[in-house]
Parts: C-alpha cells; structure tokens; sequence
C-alpha cells in the first residue's frame, strides 16, 4: 500500500515538472518555429508541418488598424505578397482578434478585405482563439515571422524601420521583411533577424 502511494506520488511530481515543458513553444530565432494548425477563412485546415521544404512567412493582421492600413492601402504589403508567390514562399496571413474585438472578422469577410485590397496571401487562418498568436508572442498588426525551407524561424519583428502610420514614411523605410527574404533566398546570413514590431496590439481573447 505504501509502494504504491509513493508511486502515484512519483506520478504526480513528474506531471507537474513536465507539463509546462511538453506544452509550451517559444518562437526563437534559430530554432524551430512553433508547430500549429488553424482553420482557413476558405474553410479548410492549415498545418505548418506540411509545408516542409518551403519558406513561410506569418504576418498578423487587422484590416481596421491603422498601421495595417498604411501597408495595404500603400500597396506595400499587397506587394510583398505577390513577390512571395513568385518565388514560391508560403504567406500566411493572420487574424487572431477575438469576437467582439477590433479586426474580427469571418472567414467571408477576410477573403472580401483582401480581394478589396488586391492582396493575394497563399492562405488566410482565423485564430479567434488567439492560440497560434499567443504561440508565436505575436504582439502587434502587423507582426512578421519568417521561416525557412528547414523549418527554423530565421526571422521576427517589424516590416520596417519607420514606426508610424504615414504611409510616406514607406518609401524612406528599411523593408526588413523584404531585404530578410533577399538574403534567405541568396542563400545569406540574415543581417537583421530580429527586429521591434510596432502597430496595433494584438485583440487577444481574455
């Protein structure tokens, strides 16, 4: 009888000790981005383990932000997508505003904002939830993370170096993003692999 307490015991400390390792993933630069699987504004299903061998970019959104509203209605954020899909790279867009919130949105209606906005990401994924978001510490719209074909997160942070909502300030900008996925394709060392985000913050569910 007091074998087998002491076992349940044993049991119970070893759950505690390793649940908070088995449950967490942190998005760090280097290692490998955090899996997931989301459902698409198109009504499907999107896991990050099957597009192995391909780069992926993560970019969270929301269409009633002003700083996201400098990129799309700038053009500069409609034409990073279309530079991605011409060389193959995966861009996930991402809406993790939760009901009620500012940038929620259905899967009908974020498919409309972006025909709107002749903005053609490979794939939409609405996480209401916020449980990829909170995965990857998204912070802000827009938020980017890059990852490569290994599938290592090669980069975080802002899309640029000019933190405000002006879309004037784009064309002076460093497009981080943009020179992230020059250098990856080149087969180079990312000169920036992380940078600070700025933008609206994310609308989390509590």
């Amino acid at each position: 009888m007091l074998l087998r307490h002491l076992y349940q015991i044993v049991l119970l400390s070893l759950s505690v000790v390793l649940s908070p390792i088995t449950a967490s993933a942190e998005a760090i630069v280097g290692q490998p981005a955090p899996s997931f699987s989301g459902a698409t504004a198109e009504g499907g299903n999107i896991e990050l383990s099957t597009l192995k061998d391909k780069t992926v970019v993560l970019e969270w959104t929301n269409h009633e932000c002003p700083y996201v509203k400098k990129h799309y209605e700038s053009g500069n954020i409609p034409s990073l997508h279309k530079e991605a899909a011409n060389q193959d790279i995966i861009w996930l867009q991402i809406i993790s505003s939760a009901p009620g919130t500012q940038g929620f949105v259905d899967g009908k209606t974020a498919l409309q904002l972006n025909a709107d906005r002749n903005a053609k990401p490979a794939k939409v994924i609405l996480d209401a939830d916020g449980k990829i978001g909170r995965s990857y510490e998204a912070q802000t719209t827009p938020h980017i993370f890059i990852i490569n074909p290994q599938g290592i997160l090669v980069y975080k942070g802002g899309i640029d170096s000019i933190a405000t909502n002006k879309k004037e300030d784009i064309a002076k900008a460093e497009n981080y993003v943009k020179i992230a996925l020059s250098e990856l394709a080149g087969g180079k060392a990312i000169t920036k692999s992380s940078t600070k985000p700025y933008g609206c913050s994310i609308k989390y569910a509590s």
